[in-house]
C-alpha cells in the first residue's frame, strides 16, 4: 500500500484546480450540470402542435381543476436528455461497489433477471385459477424446500414481504403457541447488538422490551440473560451474525437457557448470507427466523425495491404460522391453502398476513440462485463474504480503529469508529470524502452501540482488485480527518451538489415547486 500524499490529499488539489472547476455551463466534462425539469421548460409553451380541444361540459363538478396544471413543456429529445442526465448521477452496483454495512448490496446474476422475466412468472396473478398456475405454486414449493433444509429446520412461511415483516411473522407465531399453552408472557428480551427493527417488531405485537447487554467483545452477555429469564419471558430476538458483525458463539446455550425457561428463540436472519451453507440455525436452537431474498439470494435490493422474507419455523411453532401455504394434493397437483379448516394441516394458524402469497419474482430469483450455485457455490458465498470484510478489517489497521478488532476475526462486516480523528473530524466528513473518491458511503453512525460507526460490508461478490481500491480510498480520507484536512469539512467537492444540511433537509424538505425561488 502506497505511503498517503501528506502534502495534499491529491497533487491536483491546488487553488488553481480549484478555480478552474467552474465552467460557463456548470458541466464538468461528461458530468452534466442539470436543473430542475421547471427550470429547463416553459409552462406557457409545449414540446408538440395540439389543436385547442373541443369544448365539453365537465363532469367532475366541483372537483374540476381551477387552475392550469403547471407542468413545463419540453420537446421529446430535452425530455429524454432530462431523465438521462438525471439517472447519470446515480450510484448504482452496476457503477461501483456498495460498501453498506447490513444491506448486503451485491451484484445480482443477470441469469437470475431472465428467470424472473420470463412470460410465466412475469405476467402470473393471484386470481388466476391454480390449474394456470401450477409452475408459480412448484416454485414457491421447491423454495420452500430448500429455505427448509439450508436452515436445518421444520417449516417456512413463504408469504411475509420483507425482513420487519418476516420478523412479525415469528412474533405472532410465537405469541400463538404461548396463547394456546394458557400463558401471559409479556417481555421479550433483545439484546443491544440486534438490528433496530426487532425491538420495534416486539413492541408492535404487544410485547414489552427489555435490552440484554453486551460484552467487551461484542457478543451477547449469556450470564445476563439467564439471569433476567423468568415466567414472564415470552422469547428472545437475536441477531445472528450481529450488528457488529460478529458471530454469536453462545447461540445454543442461550437457546437451551431459554427454552428451559419455556421461552422461544427468533433469530433476525438478515445477516444469513455470513453463514448460508456453513451453519444451520435450527441446530443451534432456533425457533423462527427470517430470510431477506433480496440479501442473501440475490434480488434487487435497496431504493424501496419489492423485498421477501419467508420465515423458517421450528417443529414446536410449525402448528401456527400464518395463511396462505402451498400444498400438494394427493394427484400431485399443488393449491394454495388460504383457510383455518379443521380438516388441513395447520387448523391453529394464526391467520393470515398479507392477501396473497409473496413476492413471486422474488421467489424465482432466489430459485434461480441457489440452483444455479448448488450446496458448494451457496458455501462459498458465506466463506467469500466472510473472507473480504477480514480482508478489509485487517488491511486498515492502524488507521481506522475497530472497537471489536481485538476479538477475534469478523463475519461478513467490518465495524470502525471515529476514535483518533483530529478534533472538528468525524464519521460523516469521512463519509462525504468518499463520494469525491466515487464511492457511495458505508453505514454511518449504526450499530448505535458504537459512536461514531463505520460499517463496511464487501460482499462476497467484489474482487480483490475492486477491495484494494475502496481500501486505498478509505484509507486516504482517514489520514486526512487524523491530520485534520480543512478541505475535507467541506466535502464533496466534484459530486453534481455540494454537502446539503441533511437535518433541515430532513425536517423540513421542500417538496412543491414554488416559482423561481423555488420556496
Amino acid at each position: 500500500m502506497n505511503a498517503p500524499n501528506t502534502a495534499g490529499w491529491r497533487p491536483e488539489m491546488g487553488d488553481a484546480h480549484i478555480a478552474s472547476e467552474e465552467t460557463f455551463t456548470g458541466n464538468r466534462a461528461l458530468m452534466l450540470e442539470e436543473r430542475l425539469i421547471f427550470e429547463i421548460g416553459d409552462t406557457s409553451t409545449t414540446g408538440v402542435d395540439i389543436d385547442p380541444a373541443p369544448a365539453a361540459a365537465s363532469r367532475l363538478g366541483s372537483l374540476a381543476r381551477a387552475d392550469a396544471i403547471g407542468l413545463p413543456g419540453l420537446s421529446e429529445p430535452e425530455t429524454v436528455r432530462h431523465y438521462t442526465r438525471l439517472s447519470r448521477q446515480n450510484y448504482g452496483i452496476d457503477l461501483g461497489f456498495f460498501p453498506l454495512g447490513s444491506c448486503t448490496m451485491k451484484h445480482n446474476p443477470r441469469l437470475n433477471e431472465a428467470v424472473a422475466r420470463m412470460k410465466g412468472f412475469k405476467d402470473v396473478h393471484p386470481l388466476q385459477p391454480r390449474e394456470t398456475v401450477q409452475g408459480a405454486l412448484a416454485v414457491i414449493d421447491e423454495l420452500a424446500h430448500w429455505l427448509v433444509t439450508l436452515t436445518g429446520m421444520d417449516s417456512v412461511a413463504m408469504s411475509p414481504k420483507a425482513g420487519a415483516h418476516g420478523e412479525l411473522c415469528g412474533i405472532l407465531a410465537i405469541k400463538a403457541a404461548l396463547e394456546a399453552r394458557g400463558e401471559d408472557r409479556k417481555v421479550i428480551l433483545v439484546p443491544e447488538s440486534a438490528h433496530g427493527t426487532n425491538p420495534a417488531t416486539a413492541a408492535f405485537a404487544g410485547f414489552s422490551v427489555e435490552n440484554i447487554p453486551a460484552t467487551e467483545a461484542g457478543r451477547v452477555d449469556l450470564a445476563a440473560l439467564k439471569a433476567r429469564l423468568g415466567p414472564d419471558v415470552a422469547g428472545v430476538m437475536i441477531t445472528n451474525p450481529n450488528t457488529c458483525g460478529l458471530f454469536e458463539p453462545d447461540l445454543k446455550a442461550i437457546s437451551d437457557a431459554v427454552h428451559a425457561a419455556g421461552g422461544y428463540v427468533y433469530c433476525d436472519g438478515a445477516n444469513f448470507n455470513a453463514i448460508v451453507g456453513k451453519v444451520r440455525p435450527g441446530d443451534l436452537g432456533v425457533d423462527a427466523m427470517h430470510i431477506n431474498l433480496h440479501k442473501t439470494f440475490s434480488t434487487p435490493h435497496g431504493g424501496g425495491g419489492p423485498g421477501s422474507g419467508p420465515v423458517v419455523l421450528s417443529a414446536a411453532l410449525s402448528p401456527f404460522a400464518p395463511l396462505p401455504y402451498v400444498k400438494r394434493e394427493a394427484d400431485g397437483s399443488l393449491r394454495l391453502v388460504e383457510e383455518e379448516t379443521a380438516g388441513e394441516d395447520q387448523p391453529d394458524s394464526f391467520g393470515r398476513m398479507v392477501a396473497f402469497h409473496g413476492q413471486m419474482g422474488m421467489f424465482t430469483r432466489a430459485l434461480a440462485y441457489i440452483l444455479s450455485h448448488g450446496a458448494d457455490g451457496l458455501k462459498q458465498v458465506a466463506e467469500d463474504a466472510v473472507l473480504n470484510a477480514n480482508y478489509v478489517l485487517r488491511s486498515l489497521e492502524g488507521v481506522l480503529d475497530a472497537p471489536f478488532g481485538h476479538s477475534g476475526p469478523c463475519m461478513h462486516e467490518a465495524l470502525f469508529t471515529d476514535d483518533g480523528f483530529a478534533e472538528g473530524f468525524s464519521t460523516l466528513d469521512v463519509a462525504k470524502g468518499l463520494i469525491d473518491e466515487g464511492f457511495h458511503p458505508m453505514t454511518v453512525y449504526f450499530p448505535l452501540v458504537v459512536h461514531g460507526a463505520m460499517l463496511v460490508e464487501p460482499t462476497e461478490t467484489e474482487s480483490k482488485a475492486a477491495l484494494d481500491q475502496f481500501i486505498g480510498a478509505l484509507r486516504s480520507v482517514a489520514m486526512r480527518a487524523k491530520q485534520g484536512d480543512p478541505a475535507l469539512k467541506s466535502a464533496p467537492h466534484f459530486a453534481p451538489r455540494r454537502r446539503l444540511d441533511e437535518t433541515l433537509a430532513a425536517r423540513k424538505p421542500v417538496l412543491a415547486w414554488k416559482g423561481d425561488k423555488g420556496e
